[in-house]
């Protein structure tokens, strides 16, 4: 499936990637999880985002032509969905502790 389209950038992502590294100027040695943790406070503080979204909105619409062309040549896009399809549960196992607690306490008995 390598040739499938990849899923478009957010308005958000879009935003971090072109500001990550001022962000690292602005407080030098700062980890990567702090980089996101401010990405996102000055995303939120943002007043205008329209430019981002406007990029994410034309990178979707491209995202989507390209999904349309891939399942026009044979491509599908069921495996997708599988993946975020929830598995069945399994029954439970008991722990090796509980097991070895009953095993315990049904010695006593028959003794």
């Amino acid at each position: 499936m390598s040739d499938k389209p990849k899923r478009p950038l957010s308005a958000y992502m879009l935003w971090l990637n072109e500001n990550r590294e001022a962000i690292k100027k602005e407080n030098p040695g700062i980890k990567v999880t702090e980089i996101a943790k401010k990405g996102g406070e000055l995303w939120r503080n943002m007043k205008d985002k329209s430019e981002w979204e406007a990029k994410a909105a034309r990178q979707k619409d491209e995202y989507t032509k390209l999904i349309k062309e891939y399942e026009a040549n044979g491509g599908s896009t069921e495996s997708a969905g599988k993946k975020r399809a929830k598995s069945s549960k399994k029954p439970a196992k008991k722990s090796k502790k509980k097991e070895s607690e009953d095993e315990d306490s049904g010695d006593d008995e028959s003794d």
